[in-house]
């Protein structure tokens, strides 16, 4: 008897290392030391060193049950991106810079082909965020998990000046709420996503003219990242007073997240197109209003509350850098939530 008889393939894992090696080498920025393989991952706080009041920034997450379209679909090179924006956006939302990030993957097999493939999607997940992949684990799970079947999560670490910190302590009635568009249902909601369509490889590779494209095409779309739309808007000279990543719990959980007590936000349904892949799931599942947006991010991956003399600057700035905006809404004097009108 010897470990990989026991499930678990000791040379599987050194393939899969070198096979990756390439894609988190174009994720390198000059704060990283050291290569590829230490037991930790180094980074150079030199960068950081002249901020006046320097405040590091958090967020981890995983893909959740999007996974299973990706194994329904053998298509693994975009989950990844999902995985690092779940993170990132989080550091976005709060001002801050993401520096580096570092991924897990659990798997009952390891094939590292299909290992090599899932951290492309992270270090294009990270090319797109400017944050450098500076280590990760896969775990190989004989016994635990399916062998054909994995899960994915991560962590990233950004860095703002305490001065640049959006916490929303500001906002007040007559605040404009801006909200930019998503790549579709990002990765929130999928449990629900499985119960309205059928979950099979016939069903997901169905056509459907509205979309424009299959439903498993539209359904596996990544989470859009919104780090360099961030950054545009502050290098715009704008001071966003409060932010909101719609992810789980839609608009009802996460608008009033960025809120002080005393306001409430406003935001109106017909103020933007809410994507068709939406309108199609509601429709199927006879789902109502208040559920979608209590559930998906209905086409608004963020929300962002500002002064009104900033909104004309801040459309320019995120129309620059290649994001849909629009106009969604107002704060007003009320209870902390959300009304949907």
């Amino acid at each position: 008897m010897d470990y990989k008889k026991a499930g678990v393939d000791i040379e599987a894992g050194y393939k899969s290392v070198e096979l990756m090696k390439k894609y988190v080498k174009e994720t390198m920025r000059p704060e990283v030391m050291g290569g590829i393989g230490g037991f930790s991952g180094a980074f150079s706080l030199s960068a950081i060193k002249d901020m006046e009041d320097p405040v590091l920034l958090s967020g981890t997450d995983g893909v959740g049950t999007k996974l299973k379209l990706a194994f329904l679909m053998d298509k693994h090179d975009t989950i990844g991106i999902d995985c690092v924006a779940m993170c990132v956006n989080d550091v976005a939302c709060a001002g801050g810079e993401p520096l580096f990030f570092l991924d897990y993957i659990a798997c009952g097999r390891n094939i590292p082909e299909k290992i090599a493939t899932i951290v492309k999607g992270v270090a294009e997940g990270c090319k797109q965020s400017d944050a450098a992949l500076v280590g990760g684990e896969t775990a190989e799970h004989p016994g635990l998990m399916p062998e054909d079947e994995y899960d994915l999560a991560g962590f990233a670490v950004g860095v703002v000046e305490r001065k640049d910190l959006i916490t929303g302590e500001n906002i007040k009635p007559g605040d404009v709420l801006v909200g930019i568009a998503s790549s579709g249902v990002h990765s929130n909601g999928f449990s629900l996503v499985r119960k309205v369509f059928d979950m099979t490889k016939e069903s997901l590779d169905t056509y459907y003219d509205e979309l424009g494209k299959t439903l498993g095409e539209a359904l596996l779309a990544p989470t859009r990242i919104y780090v360099k739309a961030m950054k545009s808007v502050k290098n715009a000279g704008v001071k966003v007073k409060g932010c909101s990543h719609i992810t789980g719990g839609g608009f009802y959980e996460n608008i009033p997240r960025m809120l002080p007590d005393g306001i409430r936000a406003v935001v109106k349904k017909d103020s933007y197109e809410v994507p068709a892949i939406f309108r199609l799931m509601q429709k199927k599942g006879n789902i109502t209003d208040e559920m979608m947006y209590n559930t998906y991010n209905m086409g608004l991956g963020m929300v962002l509350a500002l002064d009104p003399a900033d909104v004309d600057k801040t459309m320019e700035a995120l129309k620059a850098a290649g994001e849909t905006a629009y106009v969604v809404g107002t704060c007003e004097t009320g209870e902390k939530s959300v009304t949907i009108c």
